[in-house]
């Protein structure tokens, strides 16, 4: 893997996730000169070739994170974030660091949950009790509990930056990278 490549990501994930635990926002400033540096990079250094190898990357990047945020699950700058891994890693990249992700983010959110255990019993069982009602009703009914019981707000950039790391891990391991890169 391009050794620039890696310090570049690295240095822009670390700022992010960094930024993200403080304000819980990664602002366009970081996110949106790293998409043109990790495009730009690549159309210098590979032509046409590279310039589309970021691109694609950037586009899947933006892709495999929209829905997610459409529902409001997470905020844009996540979205922006794995663009940029996109940019840098490109599309085959991306989809790798999109898993080690997942699997990231789901061990944060179970990490950040434990101290909430109660309320994600009562929000749990609200649920289930909504979902018997419609398989008795067919109507959906569903009270929401106590507007007290918050839970924890996620830094989403933090799961992107390990994901993003475990996937340049996963790419230096292998025989002849799994990227392209």
């Amino acid at each position: 893997m391009d050794p620039f490549v890696v310090i570049f990501l690295s240095i822009v994930l670390t700022v992010a996730a960094i930024t993200d635990v403080r304000k819980q926002r990664i602002p366009n400033l970081i996110t949106f000169p790293a998409m043109i540096v990790g495009i730009g990079y690549h159309g210098l250094t590979q032509g046409m070739d590279g310039l589309l190898f970021g691109l694609g990357g950037l586009a899947l990047g933006l892709g495999v994170m929209i829905v997610p945020h459409l529902m409001g699950l997470m905020g844009a700058g996540d979205v922006k974030l794995m663009a940029v891994v996109g940019s840098a890693l490109g599309p085959t990249g991306v989809l790798v660091a999109f898993v080690f992700t997942s699997l990231f983010g789901g061990l944060y959110a179970l990490i950040m949950l434990v101290p909430h255990w109660s309320t994600v019993r009562r929000i749990m069982s609200a649920f289930w009790a909504a979902v018997m009602a419609y398989m008795a009703t067919r109507k959906f009914q569903y009270e929401a509990p106590d507007p007290d019981s918050r839970l924890p707000r996620l830094c989403y950039g933090l799961a992107i930056a390990f994901g993003a790391a475990a996937a340049m891990g996963l790419n230096y391991l292998a025989p002849k990278g799994v990227f392209g890169l």
